[in-house]
């Protein structure tokens, strides 16, 4: 995770140092980042001092342990008074407990659980089959949705602007295509094939509507089976048993037992998940999705590998190294590669971000970004208020998919003007362009 966030923000020339204990993994990083480093126990006041923490603007503690993060949090903020602080918490034992972190208790500005930014995230991709990405904005009022076209779609084969003949009662934008690996800027005449990733963003009441448009309708999913019974684990069966047929497997008995107590409908079972005879006794040819979510990649990609050969629907499989992302997104044994990084990434750069952005999502592996922000000012303060969409001077590569304007959603058509506090939802095809995207909401200092 540190050295995800390390490279991310690295790329857009922040000023960066990174603390761990291990000499040789910094020395790596150092070399590859060009970023400073420091080598000791994260929440030693003379580490961090060492490391710079006097001066910096924000600390992100991203160790294994909560204990480490909630102690480095609250030495930064007694000792040295640093602004921000964010620290990753795992633990539901801390979670659940509000009172921990507010009222001056453990000084955390922002808590990161990746366990469940995760389990949201795999939920999402299950209560829309089909999908490859599904992204939440403004509170879930719109959901950015990436699938991939196939032949049969009603889509496929015409140009983006006839979207609008086939569906006159719906209204959506294509945001990006992804053809053969490589961005596209979605303009009017693009023709959409067969194989293209295509995102696009809508109303979350029309999402179906619309990937029924690029994509064959696939029938509900009803059958799941899980494999891992960790923190993600358990927090997705908690949060599918309630609607879905849900199977999990643990292959420790101690673990399994705890998942039997804590789980209600769900069916808990005590094994490896890359035995054949196990998955096919569970009827595992029945499954509409089987989900890999073991701290151990290579289990990870065999179990889902063998769940496909098997006969499961889609098969889903938690990837931690990015060159395993890569090659498995390349392959067809594999449906869905989920990266913990790139899908926890967001929830730190949206605190990163200049100008008042809300939200951020690091789309194709990074490369790209969603976000969402807030236009503030007038028409002599700002340079997004008061003009069409048509009259903003956007990067290259960049998109606007739609506003949310209080309540309501709108598409983003080109003579549709900014409000003050409007909120746009961008599409960067390169996130390098971020710094530009950031001063467009950036005030004037003649705005009171």
């Amino acid at each position: 995770m540190g050295s995800s966030v390390a490279a991310n923000l690295a790329s857009e020339f922040n000023d960066i140092t990174l603390v761990d204990s291990k000499a040789e993994l910094l020395d790596d990083l150092r070399d590859r980042l060009d970023i400073q480093t420091v080598c000791g126990h994260a929440s030693n006041p003379r580490v961090l001092e060492k490391a710079g923490i006097q001066d910096a603007d924000m600390l992100i503690a991203v160790t294994n342990s909560d204990e480490t993060n909630m102690v480095a949090c609250q030495v930064a903020h007694t000792l040295f008074h640093t602004p921000t602080k964010i620290a990753r918490v795992r633990s539901a034992s801390y979670l659940r407990h509000d009172e921990l972190f507010g009222n001056g208790a453990v000084p955390v500005d922002v808590l990161i659980s990746p366990e469940q930014i995760i389990s949201s995230y795999v939920h999402r991709l299950i209560e829309y089959p089909g999908a490859l990405q599904v992204l939440d904005f403004a509170e879930g009022k719109v959901q950015l949705v990436g699938v991939k076209a196939y032949y049969g779609g009603p889509l496929v084969g015409h140009a983006i602007s006839t979207l609008r003949e086939h569906m006159p009662g719906t209204d959506t934008r294509v945001a990006a295509i992804y053809r053969r690996g490589h961005g596209i800027v979605p303009k009017g005449d693009r023709v959409i094939e067969a194989d293209d990733e295509v995102f696009f963003i809508a109303a979350r009441k029309d999402i179906r509507a619309v990937m029924s448009e690029l994509r064959k309708q696939e029938s509900p999913f009803r059958r799941i089976m899980l494999a891992g019974g960790g923190n993600i684990g358990m927090r997705l069966a908690q949060a599918l048993e309630g609607k879905y047929q849900v199977k999990l497997l643990e292959h420790s008995k101690n673990r399994a037992q705890l998942l039997s107590r804590e789980l209600n409908s769900a069916i808990v079972l005590l094994g490896d998940s890359a035995d054949k005879d196990l998955l096919l006794e569970e009827n595992i040819d029945q499954m509409d999705v089987f989900c890999s979510l073991t701290n151990d990649d290579e289990a990870n990609i065999l179990s889902a590998m063998l769940a496909k050969e098997l006969g499961a629907r889609k098969v889903m499989s938690l990837i931690n190294r990015p060159a395993y992302v890569d090659l498995i997104e390349n392959q067809e044994s594999i449906d869905v590669a989920i990266s913990p990084q790139q899908v926890t990434i967001g929830a730190l750069l949206t605190h990163v971000r200049r100008g008042d952005v809300v939200a951020v999502h690091a789309l194709r592996r990074g490369a790209a970004e969603a976000i969402e922000a807030v236009a503030h000012g007038d028409s002599k303060t700002s340079k997004v208020v008061g003009r069409r969409i048509d009259q903003i001077e956007l990067p290259e590569g960049t998109t606007i998919g739609a506003i949310v304007r209080g309540d309501e959603v709108l598409m983003a058509h080109h003579d549709i003007m900014i409000e003050s506090e409007d909120h746009l939802i961008l599409f960067l095809l390169n996130k390098k362009k971020i710094h530009e995207v950031e001063k467009l909401f950036q005030v004037g200092i003649t705005f009171i």
